[in-house]
């Protein structure tokens, strides 16, 4: 086997470390295209090319992470990772690591870690390596590694929610949410979302959003049953689908062009929080991107009195 079919082959696994460890699928990208330059350059082929490939990818995001995080401090406004539709990398083995670790409540966790914390978090608890691996990719001893994997798991399990919904009983209940929505059912939204449900997006100050947030069922449900009716008139398209391994959607102009998405945090039989990332410039890897604000004016200008 070629260099070149070798790391074609690890590519879904590198990208997807580099994605947790980054939160950025451009970011993770840039990190994989480094990696197979590294690869191409080194004067020696690697007793095992998944132990170096995954150590290099590792290691350039560690520091790209480290720059990252400075500027993630000057955000406007509410942060969230750059959505992901797909995750490429498969494995049976560790489905339940893969799918729990790529949700967007569980990136936001991994932002409480330090980068090196973060790495060994990923590379050991979300991708099963060795704690020999771990160290080599990170550049630390093993002891060292352990001791980081216990601060890690320490800051993950104090942020993390102590009931999780299924898979199908959060799919059975996004559909709900998805037709009532639609259909403007404001009983059926109510239903659904929780007393203290969130709706709180990422714009980073390049596109409209919520102030700081809505707040509140009632609040919630105004705003949702406000929202669809004039985007809907103006052409816009609701598409529900499956975002950072969680129920949400992708909203689209007239032109099919990506205005924003949502993802749906489901506990105890509703919705907890409503996340949507308006800001263009994580939006660019799923195609077109609208222009937001001329979106909202136009669907301003659409309304009626009895909106």
């Amino acid at each position: 086997m070629t260099r070149a079919e070798e790391f074609e082959e690890l590519r879904p696994l590198l990208f997807s470390i580099a994605y947790r460890i980054l939160s950025s699928v451009s970011e993770a990208e840039d990190a994989v295209q480094e990696t197979w330059l590294r690869y191409e350059a080194s004067p020696a082929r690697p007793a095992s090319a998944k132990a170096f490939l995954s150590a290099v990818v590792t290691r350039i995001s560690i520091d790209v992470l480290r720059s990252a995080r400075v500027r993630r401090e000057e955000y406007v406004g509410p942060w969230f990772p750059e959505p992901l539709l797909t995750d490429p990398y498969q494995d049976p083995a560790r489905s339940a690591e893969l799918a729990d670790s790529v949700s967007m409540a569980a990136l936001l966790l991994l932002e409480r870690l330090s980068p090196l914390e973060r790495a060994v978090f990923v590379l050991r608890e979300v991708f099963g390596f060795g704690f020999p691996e771990v160290a080599s990719a990170v550049d630390r001893s093993e002891a060292a590694c352990r001791q980081l994997m216990v601060r890690a798991r320490r800051h993950m399990e104090a942020g993390r929610r102590r009931f999780e919904a299924d898979r199908s009983e959060r799919e059975e209940l996004a559909e709900r949410f998805f037709a009532a929505f639609r259909e403007g059912n404001v009983d059926g939204l109510r239903e659904l979302l929780a007393a203290d449900v969130q709706l709180v997006s990422d714009s980073g100050g390049k596109a409209p959003q919520w102030g700081r947030g809505v707040f509140g069922t009632e609040n919630v449900v105004r705003a949702l049953a406000t929202f669809l009716p004039p985007f809907a008139r103006i052409g816009g398209v609701v598409e529900p689908h499956e975002v950072n391994g969680q129920p949400g959607a992708i909203f689209r102009d007239r032109d099919g062009k990506v205005v924003n998405t949502w993802t749906l945090d489901v506990l105890d039989g509703q919705i907890q929080t409503i996340r949507t990332v308006l800001n263009p410039d994580k939006l660019g890897h799923m195609g077109p991107v609208a222009d937001a604000w001329a979106v909202v004016r136009e669907a301003n200008r659409a309304r009626r009195p009895t909106d």
